[in-house]
């Protein structure tokens, strides 16, 4: 065993040096924020299905992170891109389980989804034709600033 200490001494000297290489500025440390509910717009224009979850993800995750406070924070996505679509009533039996769980995030009144009226029409459809719990607005661009200038929301993208 005598002979084995400084082998394990070299290994373990070794391998400080080679840990030490690969994080020259040692490790990150997780910080924790009691983050306070906030009013955010999210600037919506993505061209998949998997971007928009992301998107849904996002939203989602912040607002369990504002406690889902109707009274304090308020989630607005404004859609005006490929997405549209999805939105769709004729789309409806194949986006399904994505129309349902953006409506289902729509029930607390923290999150809000909001859709360009000109981008619709340019995709195709009129109010008329996308789901109801989907608020048409006349521009996502003067929306999303009448959102920051007036209503004093963050911008996310």
């Amino acid at each position: 065993m005598n002979r084995m200490l400084p082998l394990i001494v070299l290994l373990l000297t070794s391998w400080h040096v080679v840990a030490a290489e690969q994080a020259p500025w040692g490790r990150a440390e997780a910080q924790q924020y009691d983050y306070q509910p906030q009013k955010v717009v999210y600037d919506v224009s993505v061209s998949s299905r998997k971007q928009f979850e992301q998107v849904l993800d996002r939203a989602s995750y912040l607002s369990q992170v504002y406690h889902a406070d109707p009274f304090a924070a308020s989630i607005v996505l404004v859609l005006h891109g490929d997405e549209i679509s999805f939105f769709a009533i004729k789309n409806y039996l194949k986006n399904k389980e994505l129309v349902t769980r953006t409506q289902s995030l729509t029930v607390g009144d923290v999150i809000e989804i909001r859709m360009c009226r000109i981008a619709a029409r340019g995709h195709g459809y009129d109010p008329e034709d996308i789901h109801g719990f989907v608020q048409m607005v006349p521009m996502a661009d003067a929306e999303i600033i009448r959102l920051q200038r007036e209503e004093n929301y963050a911008y996310m993208q």
